[in-house]
């Protein structure tokens, strides 16, 4: 296994790619925590070297994208990566196995993984769209992109198409159905409790849109 050296090296170079409040060092963190979490939980074996560098990779390119200068942050993030990697003299095996976890781990794209390494990581990943924290970063990058809290007169899609009008919208179209994408059996569990704060806050923000409460 690479050791811890070779991590905290990794994690600092990536550090300037994550420079928007929605998907910075902090969400990269998080889906790294709850990855090995995850992965500890789990009966069968899981590659800790290309799970973790596939957490601290995945959302590489996603300022990028946010930014208009590429297309899809899954396909240039596992591109920048396997450069990375070979720089760093990450084992040449793994390179590809990392690529593919960050090609497939994002929501919009409705890929399904194929390994266990980048099941683990799109439910990591999914995790912390759920509950307070994943709350917070819809706000937080609806307020970034100038889309509004809510409008009665939008209903949500039937399909979550990768925009939403509002943030509620979002939440319904996207958020609420993460928990039925999820793979693992510990990742099931964790969104349970974080899938129904969603809920319970939905409950209590459209109330107190229309004055009842």
């Amino acid at each position: 296994m690479t050791g811890d050296e070779f991590f905290e090296r990794l994690r600092k170079i990536v550090e300037p790619y994550y420079r928007h409040v929605h998907h910075d060092k902090g969400h990269v963190e998080r889906v790294y925590k709850l990855a090995l979490r995850i992965a500890s939980e789990l009966k069968e074996p899981v590659d800790l070297d290309v799970l973790k560098a596939a957490a601290l990779l995945h959302d590489i390119a996603r300022s990028m994208e946010d930014e208009g200068l590429v297309d899809d942050h899954a396909v240039e993030g596992a591109r920048v990566s396997r450069e990375l990697l070979r720089k760093l003299q990450f084992p040449e095996e793994k390179v590809e196995k990392v690529a593919y976890c960050i090609e497939v781990h994002r929501f919009k794209n409705d890929v399904k993984p194929e390994t266990i390494e980048a099941k683990v990581l799109q439910d990591a990943d999914r995790l912390d769209m759920l509950g307070a924290v994943g709350l917070a970063r819809a706000f937080a990058r609806g307020g970034w992109a100038n889309v509004p809290l809510h409008d009665p007169q939008v209903p949500p899609k039937e399909r979550y198409d990768g925009h939403s009008a509002t943030v509620v919208n979002h939440l319904y179209e996207k958020i609420l159905r993460i928990k039925d994408t999820l793979h693992t059996e510990p990742a099931r569990r964790i969104a349970e409790g974080r899938h129904n704060f969603i809920e319970e806050f939905l409950d209590r923000f459209l109330k107190e849109w229309e004055g009842e409460i």
